[in-house]
């Protein structure tokens, strides 16, 4: 009983201690448990509180960004409060191809996803391990396949404009499309360039690059290059609003004063845009002209409308040159929104200004450098019209645009009421002039009136102006023209010539001042005087400007003009 009683005491005590032991254990236990609980507190839901990024940027990240994602729970966050942090090296990298029908948004991307061209490129493309990681790192590394992609957007996809013979007939045209799994669009003698060039889309889906070597290779055809894609140059796609604003825009181009002298009476300016309203109370009588470049049936465009608006309006508005004759030419498409073109539109519409006795051509939109727009600009100002163009919309760090850039061109950019550079104007030495072009009031279709922003309307001023010059003399020539125009500009921001502002604003005022009446001496420079020595003595006397007069009315005359008054380009 004795040795009974021990061990059951001895089994008690065990027990009461494995009790103990437990008891403890799983207090413990618990402890810890909730520990870890804590540890994992707060729970952060990135899907809730990460930021919404377009689908058209591109993020950097890291290879095992996409683990951590992974891991975090995607419950409901438990601190209000709390906001994942992004690092500097996450942070998306925009990448901004123009848009479809956006007419601000001709390519304007940042140094890194740009050619050696200047022009823009495409998001890197994933390299199919759901890495993420971009094309930047991976550049000149020939086993991965994320290498940036140039943007399509820039062409009309599977369409080639070409020089072919022009003894070819359309059937032998046909013909020649269908060997090469192409179909002929369209295709016309063009006495401007003194070619024929068709339009050809590819029929049988194969890649272009492939189509476009073998076309090139027959011997029925002399070139070959994209149909480049061309937009208008305003800030958006604008709503007309009615009513009857004041024009900031005339004071600053002394118009009103320049009025007293000329008006663009008997002047022919060809508007290569869309649509013009040429019933709108503004423009009454002033359309001597219609060209449908489109072959469409559209009908009268906000942007169209307001470019002629900007030269010729005449009613409740008041246009750079209000007694002018326009030329229509339509060669943007669409109602609504934005509006574009292409390379064969363009070189039609340029073809019918040079044939149907333009004096000026406006163009207030851009594109990318084009052999055969290039070869048309060249030989539509060996024909002596003055060419001017906007200078672009796609800012500061956007290549330069054609068909601003080419240096038979006069470009334009686009200043604000106080003397600012548009935002969203383009820069570069190819610059000549600035005027107003930043809430500009004009007319839009169905005798309505919009407000609007864009160095298009900055370009249409600028014609006005020309216009005036020529109706002072008519024996004017392209290169005095332009001469005057900058010789006679209001300076803008630093000293003397720069990229944004060129020369300086223009002074319709001034210009027609220095063009005497006199057709048979013509002129091109105002006087030795810096612009700003010069501007206290013409706001005391603004009738009187130093003219120095050489004859520049024939082509050999242009050498007199010294080189170091050209813009840099020019």
């Amino acid at each position: 009983m004795t040795r009974k009683s021990e061990s059951g005491a001895r089994s008690g005590a065990y027990a009461s201690s494995v009790g103990a032991g437990l008891l403890i254990a799983a207090c413990l236990g618990v402890e810890v448990a909730q520990a870890q609980a804590i540890m994992r507190t707060p729970t952060i839901s990135v899907p809730t509180r990460t930021p919404t990024i377009s689908p058209s940027i591109a993020a950097r990240a890291g290879p095992g960004m996409a683990a951590r994602v992974v891991a975090v729970d995607r419950g409901p966050p438990r601190i209000a409060a709390t906001t994942p942090r992004i690092s500097a090296r996450m942070a998306p990298t925009p990448v901004l191809p123009y848009a479809r029908y956006s007419p601000n948004l001709y390519p304007a991307c940042t140094a890194p996803y740009r050619d050696a061209a200047g022009e823009c490129l495409a998001q890197p493309d994933a390299d199919g391990n759901g890495t993420g990681k971009s094309g930047k790192k991976s550049a000149g590394n020939g086993r991965r396949s994320n290498t940036l992609v140039a943007v399509n957007l820039r062409t009309f996809a599977g369409e080639f404009v070409a020089e072919i013979d022009s003894a070819l007939s359309l059937t032998e045209a046909d013909e020649l499309a269908r060997r090469h799994g192409l179909t002929r669009v369209s295709s016309e003698n063009f006495p401007l360039i003194g070619a024929t060039i068709g339009l050809f889309r590819i029929t049988d889906g194969r890649p272009s690059e492939t189509v476009r070597r073998e076309f090139a290779a027959d011997g029925s055809v002399r070139s070959v290059q994209p149909n480049f894609r061309y937009v208008l140059q305003d800030q958006k796609s604008s709503v007309p609003i009615e009513g009857d604003p004041a024009q900031y825009a005339l004071a600053k181009l002394r118009l009103p004063q320049a009025h007293t002298l000329a008006h663009g009476a008997n002047v022919t300016i060809a508007v290569i845009d869309s649509g013009i309203d040429a019933r709108h109370p503004e423009l009454a009588h002033s359309v001597a002209d219609n060209f449908d470049a489109l072959g469409s049936t559209e009908g009268p465009h906000v942007h169209g409308t307001g470019i002629a608006g900007a030269i010729v309006a005449h009613a409740k508005l008041m246009g750079s040159a209000p007694e002018a004759r326009i030329i229509a030419i339509r060669a943007f498409g669409g109602i609504t929104g934005g509006a574009q073109s292409s390379s064969y539109v363009i070189l039609r519409s340029l073809n019918y200004a040079a044939e149907h006795g333009a004096q000026i051509v406006n163009m207030s939109f851009a594109g990318p450098k084009d052999a055969v727009i290039e070869r048309a600009i060249a030989a539509t100002a060996g024909r002596g019209l003055v060419l001017i163009a906007a200078a672009g919309n796609a800012g500061a760090k956007s290549p330069p645009l054609y068909p601003a850039a080419n240096p038979n061109v006069i470009a334009v950019s686009a200043t604000d009421q106080q003397d600012k550079l548009f935002t969203a104007s383009n820069r570069g030495n190819y610059i000549a002039l600035a005027a107003p072009g930043v809430d500009i009031f004009l007319p839009a279709p169905d005798g309505k009136y919009q407000m609007t922003s864009g160095t298009s309307f900055s370009a249409a001023y600028v014609s006005g102006v020309a216009a005036l010059l020529l109706e002072r003399n008519y024996a004017l020539k392209p290169e005095a023209l332009r001469m005057t125009l900058v010789k006679t500009a209001r300076d803008l921001g630093s000293p003397g010539r720069d990229d944004l502002f060129g020369d300086g604003e223009a002074d319709a005022f001034a210009a027609v001042m220095a063009v005497p009446a006199d057709s048979a001496t013509p002129v091109a420079a105002a006087s030795g005087t810096t612009k700003r020595e010069d501007a206290e003595k013409r706001r005391d006397e603004p009738g009187v400007r130093a003219i120095e007069r050489p004859s520049l009315s024939s082509a050999d005359d242009k050498a007199a003009v010294s080189q170091a008054d050209r813009p840099a380009t020019r």
